[in-house]
């Protein structure tokens, strides 16, 4: 809990560092705007060979230090503990140092990955590790108003992302924290900040605080409020699209893991119907139905990647290899639903 707490005021702190220090970075020149969609105008006019080594360069070295951490945690076959082992100490260290790394780097060239990379990837990168945390809670909460959806394509999908999911969660959240350069606009600061604490959740791996579903649910909200909040800077007429959307993913799933009583989830499911239809009454009750599109999304997608990874498993006989038939168990272990209760 300590650990989590210093990695909270850290995020906290370098999130308002970048705020404060935002003037120094006036003197770049930037691109020219252009009217197309997902033009992304934070990079530089005329960008050198060493922006590119700098940013490239410092990704490389951030992606392979934590995936390197991860291997060598799994290795160990250690169970979860209350306390910070020896990797999730070096772990916090890293990513601490890569993000002063990353704010030097803005500081000095400015450009982050964005300049060789499309936009999409780094929404994309995010948007699949939240579908990917709907497939493996699904036997935990369910995926819709609690009901969990069985078979073995499910089950089986969710058990090989529980064991490797760390490997993917580390490049979205890296790769995606490289993208973006540290500049301070409404959007990147909350995002940058919700970057720093999915880091923060990267080096708690096999620690009890890393499978609370409290600190879990924190971190799959958030995108409600980044979302939001960028919609209206970049896309005012979509901003209830986000808002809505991703709450929607609240009251179907996500508030159905954290043991709330019936009353409170009628209470929240109440309050939403109610929002949308009083928002939705001043634009037109005719684009009500864009609240649906995230969550309609995401569930596809859910059941998409679960039945891809299912049938390269099959065809691979990684089924039968992989300890056997196929098991429900939770990602979190029956001590730890205990302690989260």
């Amino acid at each position: 809990m300590h650990g989590l707490i210093l990695g909270i005021s850290f995020s906290l702190g370098v999130t308002a560092l970048i705020w404060f220090a935002a003037g120094r970075l006036d003197e770049f020149e930037l691109r020219p705007d252009r009217d197309v969609p997902f033009w992304y105008p934070w990079v530089t006019a005329t960008p050198t060979i060493w922006t590119r080594v700098s940013v490239w360069g410092l990704y490389a070295a951030h992606q392979v230090t934590i995936w390197w951490l991860i291997w060598e945690a799994q290795a160990q076959k250690s169970g979860y503990s209350k306390s910070l082992s020896r990797l999730n100490v070096l772990a916090i260290l890293a990513n601490a140092g890569f993000i002063v790394l990353h704010f030097v780097q803005t500081h000095l060239f400015y450009d982050g990955l964005a300049l060789d990379v499309p936009e999409q990837s780094s929404q994309w990168s995010v948007i699949l590790l939240l579908v990917i945390v709907l497939l493996m809670e699904n036997q935990r909460r369910g995926l819709f108003f609690g009901r969990k959806v069985g078979g073995r394509v499910m089950s089986e999908s969710a058990r090989v992302l529980r064991k490797y999911h760390g490997y993917y969660f580390a490049w979205a959240t890296i790769y995606t924290f490289w993208y973006h350069p540290m500049v301070s606009t409404p959007g990147h600061l909350l995002g940058f900040l919700y970057m720093f604490l999915m880091l923060l959740q990267g080096s708690l791996f096999f620690t009890r605080i890393h499978t609370n579903r409290w600190w879990m649910l924190t971190q799959e909200v958030l995108v409600l409020i980044h979302g939001t909040i960028v919609a209206l800077s970049n896309a005012p007429d979509f901003w209830q699209m986000f808002c809505f959307g991703f709450a929607g993913l609240f009251i179907v799933t996500q508030m159905h893991g954290l043991g709330l009583s019936i009353r409170t989830r009628w209470l929240f499911l109440g309050t939403y119907v109610l929002s949308v239809c009083v928002v939705y009454s001043d634009i037109g009750m005719s684009h009500i139905h864009q609240v649906t599109w995230i969550p309609l999304t995401e569930y596809a997608v859910v059941f998409a990647l679960a039945t891809i990874l299912w049938a390269v498993m099959r065809v691979s006989g990684w089924i039968t290899r992989e300890n056997g038939p196929s098991t429900s168990r939770s990602r979190t272990s029956p001590d730890a639903e205990k302690r989260d209760s």
